[in-house]
């Protein structure tokens, strides 16, 4: 049965890729996007995820569409790469702003709809940097790091109402983000994966739509890593 299911930043990439999966498994899908165009065929939100009326119109206009969201994948996110002592606070902020809060705020609004139903799914997407670290990217680990914490809270308060709460880590994905990288980083990169190739966003996308399956149902609070090894489950 069809369900109504919501990828925040689902415009491009790596959340285009998982709203595909699930719309190409039988569910009705919804996308949030700050800039560009809605991806055809999908129903597309104009929703800055920091703002909470945004969310709010978001989500009440997704309802009427698709009926109340049952399955919410967290996605949206940003970068702001450098190194801590160059590191301004408006770097930090606005990386903590929409990866961190922005995922707490839709999650917030979802799981208001989840606890009537009964029944829900929310996946937020983080990443191996939020489990290994990286340099340059502090505020991005610690927003990505800070969703384990959320999502396992949120496990344990929602789960009696039948509402998991997982974490998908992708490590490093063939998007247009690692193809402008210089050869010789690309190379270093591969050098650290035992499967030694980049991700496809094909491969993220079904392990999120499992995750979120009823297959997946006795599975909550849990860090799938899908990172080629790179990070150990760590």
């Amino acid at each position: 049965m069809a369900r109504s299911v919501l990828v925040t930043g689902g415009n491009r990439g790596i959340g285009f890729a998982i709203a595909t999966a699930f719309k190409e498994a039988g569910d009705n899908v919804a996308v949030t996007y700050r800039s560009g165009e809605p991806p055809e065929g999908f129903f597309g939100v104009k929703c800055d995820v920091t703002d909470t009326e945004q969310v709010d119109a978001a989500f009440e206009a997704i309802q009427a569409e698709q009926g109340p969201v049952e399955v919410l994948v967290a996605n949206a996110g940003i970068t702001k790469d450098t190194l801590l002592l160059r590191m301004s606070d408006d770097d930090w902020d606005a990386v903590i702003r929409t990866n961190l809060t922005g995922s707490f705020k839709v999650a917030k609004r979802a799981a208001k709809g989840m606890l009537r139903l009964r029944k829900g799914r929310i996946v937020f997407i983080s990443s191996v940097v939020g489990l290994l670290g990286s340099p340059g990217q502090v505020n991005y680990a610690a927003s990505k790091s800070g969703m384990i914490g959320m999502a396992r809270s949120m496990a344990r308060e929602l789960g009696s109402r039948g509402i998991t709460a997982n974490v998908v880590a992708p490590g490093f994905v063939e998007t247009d983000m690692t193809a402008v990288l210089p050869e010789e980083t690309q190379k270093q990169y591969l050098g650290q994966i035992p499967l030694g190739r980049f991700g496809l966003t094909t491969e993220i996308a079904n392990a999120v739509r499992w995750i979120a399956s009823e297959e997946a149902g006795y599975i909550t609070g849990a860090v799938l890593p899908v990172d080629g090894g790179i990070g150990m489950g760590n």
